[in-house]
């Protein structure tokens, strides 16, 4: 029979261990510098503009235990003063919330990035569902081309530089996988443009399509 030392003993290691665990998870998202947002803003293209997105970043990363940061989502615009995502996001490197490296800096993250469904988490550190799940919510708001500069002015490819929920916008792949095998099909910020009964900037649109409005974010500092 155990005494009750060692029971003792073992209850103590125990919630050592349990601390060190989540002293380790609690480190790790505070030295997070990416994410995908996982909830959505709810209004579908409709992000309140750059400030509403960035907003939304900043909170969930608070919540994360990363709000010492400064947090930009990766979106683009279009038209008079049009702002490319990739000049937006700060330098890099980029880290998610279990500390792996999903780029060193700007160049690395339009080329040979490690965007993954598996590396590129929620700010809670988890997976982002993907083509296969259900729901399918990979399709996430960029605005962007594949190079991460914004579109020209014309064609909406912004749901109204994010403020309407009418129109279209370009999402990318947080899975890396599509309907083929095609370049834009694996894209991370630039597979193709939102669609649906409303047009494509609707809540409603964004979930037909396999989104939910969801973003990428990046710490800028």
């Amino acid at each position: 029979m155990r005494n009750p030392a060692s029971k003792f003993f073992l209850a103590a290691s125990l919630a050592a261990a349990a601390l060190i665990g989540a002293g380790t998870a609690c480190a790790q998202q505070s030295d997070m510098s990416f994410f995908v947002t996982s909830t959505p803003i709810g209004n579908g293209g409709n992000l309140g503009g750059l400030d509403g997105a960035d907003k939304q970043c900043q909170t969930l990363a608070g919540a994360a235990g990363a709000g010492g940061k400064t947090w930009h989502a990766y979106l683009s615009t279009q038209g008079p003063g049009a702002v490319n995502a990739r000049d937006r996001i700060g330098h890099g490197p980029w880290k998610n919330a279990k500390g792996v490296v999903i780029a060193k800096d700007v160049a690395e993250l339009h080329g040979a990035n490690n965007l993954t469904k598996q590396t590129a988490l929620t700010e809670k550190g988890t997976v982002v569902n993907g083509r296969g799940d259900t729901p399918n919510t990979h399709d996430i708001l960029t605005g962007s081309q594949p190079d991460g500069t914004a579109f020209p002015a014309g064609e909406d490819k912004t749901c109204g530089n994010w403020t309407r929920t009418v129109g279209s916008g370009i999402v990318g792949h947080s899975d890396r996988t599509g309907l083929d095998d095609s370049a834009a099909a694996k894209s991370w910020n630039s597979s193709h443009p939102s669609s649906g009964k409303g047009g494509g900037c609707t809540q409603d649109d964004l979930k037909s399509t396999g989104g939910n409005g969801l973003l990428y974010c990046f710490a800028i500092n």
